[in-house]
């Protein structure tokens, strides 16, 4: 190493380089041919992709891609190229980062192409419905466009108008009448009257049904369409008896008119006629029925003899629940031309694309995947190529909020850690503009890796940056792209996991939504049976106090009870009280033996890590109202995104609360609506994502939670004990549901006594104040919270009672949070609570009188190991 300007050392060696990021350089899967490249370039500062690349807009101008331009090729792992960092941050700093620092939101709008106002040509754009342009810059006048359609029938054929547009011409019901069109045009076989001022159902009605030929109507965008679409479709149909498209959907009486539409026959330049023989199918090779809300498919039309040259169909977002799985597939198997299919799955053909395929061997590609692709990988569920999710915005939203939203398709990820300790926090990271523009590919030719270099041998002089380097022959003018979810396999839910990036099918999440409620709501308790307590008071026969050993400042403290002693060795304790895990290697190091006892209980994890406790909750009780809808992200994903899409449906609220497996204090926890951020947060951890209790009760407009503390001496019989002593956690800011306030730790979020401004609040006072304040009797709340807690317990003894231990002892603390209901909810249950504020504060209890902290600890002992009930009642 050599010496620096400031006295520091930087490595200059290519050895030195190596035994510093040895482990970074495993890590980062480079091929140790380019080791020594990447050292060249990292110690030079080095940045040459824009000799070799060059980014450039996508067509719709909503995404940018990159492409090799440097030579006529790139070899396989031949070089490596440095991608620099344009925005590193801890998410609760991004929004505040996107504000102050100067030119940061701007490089990140036009980065994330969300700089453009999506609205800006709106005025010249065109609009289409089922094919036909709908031209919103200069319009006719009405009268113009007739005699614009009346002109081009008589030069393009016998004069007879059977097609006929007056879309967005301001036409409202008093011009529609004057209009009498059915005079005018008694012939029509299409009539489309998009985008117009239409709204009385009795006019439209009347009028429309005159044309007795009529196979097609679009009044598509118009008011009566929004307000009384079904009270018009009802009239339209019992009027109109040949109409076989009505609003781009199928009627039910839809036959070869439709279908010849749909597949190219018919058109504006070719009507077709009210006399039109048999067989006008015959050429059709490509039937696109997508989205057609078809019902029942089967029909004289749709068959093998009028469509003898199909080979490719699509009817995907149809309902066809008028068909059975069985005599679909029959039908469709009698095409003797048919080869590619594109259906929803899980949907009207059944749930398993193996399935399809087995049942119409002679599909060669299903949803655009090649056939037997599906058949080698066992993929029960596939699709056609993804859509990219986009940023959605509008006009009037803020630059920052545009950026917030849209990050999520462009950040990575990365968490610090030294030999001492590991970040509580992740860092989160935008790749410049070179590294930003490369897209997806499940088979890519490039792949990009996070390397932290640093150039003085330790942490504190670290840079991150990210390396770029071909995995495959790359020619001049090809796509470079990268796998986004490299190393992850289907075992680790891939496809659901692509669902950040892209538009995946809707219909296999809701399928796996609804069966994962049904199995729920299968669900009942089998209460543990009801025994009389056999655990006893602990004594030594001579009288002599019992010894205690504990890693707690506060049990050493506060224990200050004559029948108890502290001692410093564990292996000499009657009672081993610790704030660590007591497993069989500390147990083995410490001299601990199954004899003492221990303020843990076996298996205690499936109440104490959150995943376990929603586990437990829901094999016990399936989804009870106290415990908000919770999924394991590492098991569950496809089930949680089912559930967003439902909501999203229906119009509900979407926003949810992302939780670490086993972290205490909210850290890493994050509150969101974005579908894409709840998925990439599972690159930082396994979590929970649980259903967020929008709309809690707050005592001053300030969100608050409870922690009661619980004491268990025995699972089987459930002995178990809350304790008089709880306290209220207060958030310090005032209450919001407003998108910039999900980065403010102190509005969401209570627990302060770690960070942000604590300020205890006295629990009686609390109690006094909350009633005043809403009205209601605290008494009727904690007998709820009673009832929930001694749920949760029974839940745990009943599903796993291996957690019976004799020699076990134990308090843990629950977190509640009322809704506006004051119904209580479940948040989590904390092994070894702080119990700092107990011990520290002096409080009443609800029933009883003064609780002195002091005593807090003397009070849970003797509960737990002399069968006594100050201050503690039983559950």
């Amino acid at each position: 190493m050599a010496e620096d300007g400031d006295g520091g050392k930087r490595i200059t060696r290519y050895s030195d380089f190596v035994k510093v990021h040895g482990l970074l350089l495993a890590a980062s899967g480079l091929p140790q041919s380019l080791h020594f490249q990447l050292f060249q370039k990292l110690t030079s500062e080095t940045f040459d992709g824009g000799a070799h690349f060059s980014i450039e807009p996508t067509s719709d101008g909503r995404q940018r891609r990159l492409l090799l331009t440097s030579s006529d090729s790139m070899a396989k792992e031949s070089h490596v190229f440095l991608i620099d960092h344009a925005w590193t941050f801890r998410l609760s700093d991004a929004y505040k980062q996107l504000q102050e620092v100067s030119g940061l939101a701007e490089r990140m709008a036009a980065l994330m192409c969300v700089d453009i106002d999506l609205n800006s040509n709106a005025e010249e754009t065109e609009e289409v419905v089922d094919g036909i342009s709908h031209q919103n810059g200069t319009k006719f006048s009405v009268f113009e466009a007739m005699e614009s359609e009346i002109h081009g029938a008589k030069e393009n054929g016998d004069g007879s108008v059977r097609w006929l547009e007056l879309d967005e011409l301001d036409i409202d019901d008093d011009t529609f009448l004057s209009l009498d069109l059915s005079t005018r045009f008694p012939g029509l076989l299409a009539l489309s009257l998009c985008g117009n001022k239409l709204e009385n159902v009795e006019i439209i009605a009347r009028e429309v049904t005159k044309f007795e030929q009529l196979r097609a109507l679009w009044l598509n965008n118009n008011p009566v369409v929004k307000n009384c679409d079904s009270q018009l479709e009802n009239r339209v149909l019992q009027g109109l008896p040949r109409l076989e498209i009505y609003n781009s959907r199928f009627t039910a009486k839809f036959g070869a008119w439709a279908l010849g539409f749909c597949g190219g026959v018919y058109g504006k330049d070719n009507p077709g006629s009210i006399h039109e023989g048999d067989h006008q199918l015959e050429s059709v090779s490509s039937l696109d029925l997508s989205d057609r809300c078809i019902h029942n498919l089967i029909s004289k039309a749709f068959s093998p003899d009028e469509l003898p040259s199909l080979s490719y169909l699509n009817i995907r977002g149809n309902p066809l629940e008028q068909n059975s799985v069985a005599v679909l597939l029959e039908v469709l198997k009698e095409f003797p031309c048919l080869q590619s299919l594109e259906v929803d799955i899980p949907g009207p053909l059944g749930e398993s694309a193996i399935d399809i395929l087995e049942s119409l061997p002679k599909l060669s590609e299903l949803n655009g995947v090649n056939a037997s692709e599906i058949l080698n990988t066992g993929k029960h569920v596939v699709d056609s190529v993804l859509q990219p999710r986009l940023p959605e915005w509008t006009a009037e939203e803020p630059v920052t909020d545009r950026i917030i939203s849209a990050m999520w398709l462009y950040l990575m990820t990365y968490r610090l850690a030294d030999e001492e300790k590991i970040d509580e926090t992740s860092v989160w990271y935008v790749m410049d503009e070179l590294g930003s523009a490369l897209r997806h590919n499940d088979e890519p030719n490039f792949r990009v890796a996070p390397f932290l270099f640093m150039p003085e041998g330790n942490l504190a002089s670290a840079v991150s940056f990210s390396i770029l380097w071909p995995t495959q022959n790359v020619k001049k003018g090809d796509e470079c792209t990268r796998d986004f979810l490299f190393g992850t396999g289907e075992d680790k839910q891939r496809s659901a996991r692509l669902s950040a990036w892209f538009h995946t099918p809707q219909n296999y999440f809701i399928n796996e939504y609804e069966k994962h409620c049904q199995k729920l709501q299968s669900k009942s308790l089998i209460s543990p049976s009801v025994q009389s307590s056999t655990t006893r008071s602990i004594h030594h026969t001579d009288g002599s106090p019992l010894r205690v050993y504990t890693d707690l400042p506060h049990v050493e403290e506060f224990l200050t009870r004559s029948e108890f002693v502290i001692i410093s060795e564990p292996k000499d304790a009657d009672i081993v009280w610790t704030s660590t895990q007591v497993d069989e290697d500390m147990k083995k190091a410490a001299g601990i033996t199954d004899q003492q006892y221990i303020n843990q209980f076996p298996f205690e994890a499936c109440l104490v890590m959150k995943h376990h406790l929603a586990e437990t909750v829901h094999k016990a009780y399936g989804s009870p109202e106290w415990l908000q809808p919770t999924y394991n992200l590492e098991t569950h994903l496809s089930q949680l995104i089912g559930d967003y899409y439902v909501r999203k449906r229906d119009g509900r609220d979407n926003l949810w609360i992302l939780k670490p497996w086993n972290m205490a204090r909210t850290i890493d926890t994050t509150v969101t609506d974005n579908l894409s951020s709840i998925i990439r947060h599972m690159e930082t951890g396994p979590k929970i994502c649980q259903k967020y209790i929008e709309h809690p009760a707050l005592f001053n407009g300030k969100k608050f939670d409870l922690r009661y503390i619980v004491l268990v001496r025995s699972i089987n019989p459930l002995e178990i004990f809350l304790s008089d002593v709880f306290w209220v956690r207060l958030a310090n800011n005032q209450y919001s549901l407003d998108k910039h306030s999900f980065f403010e730790y102190e509005t969401h979020f209570t627990v302060m006594n770690y960070r942000g401004r604590f300020s205890h609040k006295n629990t009686p006072e609390f109690v006094t104040e909350f009633e005043q304040e809403h009205q209601v009797k605290w008494s009727e709340i904690h007998l709820r919270v009673r009832t929930m807690i001694r749920s949760v317990f029974e839940a745990a003894a009943a599903v796993h009672p291996d957690m019976q231990s004799l020699k076990s002892r134990a308090i843990y603390g629950v977190d509640v949070m009322l809704d506006t209901s004051f119904q209580p909810k479940l948040l989590e249950v904390t092994y070894c609570p702080d119990c700092t504020r107990a011990c520290k504060y002096d409080t009443e209890a609800l029933v009883g009188g003064e609780i002195k902290g002091r005593d807090f600890f003397n009070d849970v002992f003797g509960c737990l190991f002399l069968n006594e009930t100050t201050h503690v009642s039983p559950l």
